[in-house]
Parts: C-alpha cells; sequence; structure tokens
C-alpha cells in the first residue's frame, strides 16, 4: 500500500501543479488583453517566466538509475566411466586354471571423498558405483535406495560443493539419462590377504 502511495503522490502533485498554473495563466492572460486595450501603443516587455513548480517537484522525485551486476560462478565436475583395456586377442582375458581371481575385502570408508581424486567410474549390480581413484584405491559408493547403477552407465555429473568433497547424504549425483541420487555410504575395496 506505501508503495501504491508513494506512485500517486507525485502524479497529485503534477495534476494540482497544472490546474492551478493554468488559473493563473488564465487570469493573467485576462489582465494583459485589458492592459493592451488600454494601452495599445506601449510595446510589450518580455516576460520572464519561470518554469512550473510541479517540474521542480517532479524532478526531485527522479530516482538515479543504478545496473547491478551478479556474478555466479558454477562449476560442474564429469566422471566419465573407465575406458575397458583393447582386447590383443579373444583368449586373453580368459583367466587359466592356475590363475585366480583376485578377491576383495570392503571395509569402511569416511563420510567424504575429494572430488578431485576421482579418475573414473565403473557401474555395479544393484545400487552400487565402483570409484576408481587417482591414487590406485577402488570405492564403492552405496547409492540411495530408490536409485541403481545402470542409469549411470556412461558416468555421472556432480557440482563442486565448497569444500570439494563428495559426501553422503549431501551431494547429488546427476547421471546423463536424467537420474539424480545422492550417496549413502563409501566402502573401500582391498586385496584379500593384505
Amino acid at each position: 500500500m506505501n508503495s501504491l502511495l508513494a506512485l500517486a503522490a507525485p502524479m497529485a502533485l503534477v495534476f494540482s501543479g497544472m490546474v492551478g498554473d493554468g488559473v493563473t495563466q488564465t487570469k493573467s492572460s485576462q489582465l494583459t488583453e485589458e492592459a493592451s486595450a488600454q494601452d495599445a501603443p506601449k510595446a510589450r516587455a518580455p516576460s520572464n517566466r519561470r518554469a512550473p513548480s510541479w517540474v521542480a517537484m517532479a524532478a526531485s522525485y527522479l530516482v538515479p538509475a543504478f545496473n547491478q551486476v551478479r556474478i555466479e560462478q558454477r562449476v560442474i565436475l564429469r566422471i566419465s566411466p573407465r575406458p575397458s583395456p583393447v582386447r590383443q586377442s579373444m583368449m586373453a582375458d580368459m583367466p587359466t586354471r592356475s590363475e585366480a581371481q583376485p578377491r576383495f575385502l570392503e571395509r569402511d570408508f569416511g563420510d567424504c571423498l575429494p572430488m578431485a581424486s576421482i579418475g573414473a567410474v565403473r557401474a555395479q549390480q544393484g545400487d552400487r558405483l565402483l570409484l576408481y581413484l587417482n591414487d590406485r584405491r577402488l570405492i564403492l559408493a552405496q547409492l540411495e535406495k530408490a536409485c541403481s547403477s545402470r542409469d549411470f552407465y556412461s558416468g555421472f555429473y556432480v557440482e563442486r560443493s565448497g569444500d570439494g568433497s563428495l559426501c553422503v547424504d549431501r551431494d547429488k549425483l546427476l547421471s546423463r539419462s536424467g537420474a539424480k541420487c545422492s550417496v549413502s555410504g563409501f566402502s573401500q575395496l582391498v586385496p584379500a590377504g593384505s
């Protein structure tokens, strides 16, 4: 309501100034017509009229325009899937009977992981993502219950936080297909026997 009054007040002043100036102008024009009829041979003196008072009032209500610029910075990291090695031959990937597949055990990991240390990702079965860190550690990221790791087959995007860490129940992972999930826990994979 106050803003409406603030907008209407200058208009009322302008209108009242116009009406008041119109009355004084008509009276002064009537007087000059009568004077000119009586003193026809006298030359008219130029009138030094000043601007109406409403113009000065309206000018005092003008607010100078200021332009504002807001600069925002938003950094989004893309974690791509780990590239598969080039196959030399079809038999190169098949383990021999003497070779055993390495076994890993899960150990507890903290609630936060530095985003800069994540090198690649691979979707696992269920709701888990395998994160390959730059220092050759393997971290399993457990997604929230409603999410599936299949949505993250082509990697994910994450917005960089202020501390530069990916934390449990805080940061959201965005897949290229549009799924948006948060991490509910981290665990580290270590080789069995170490």
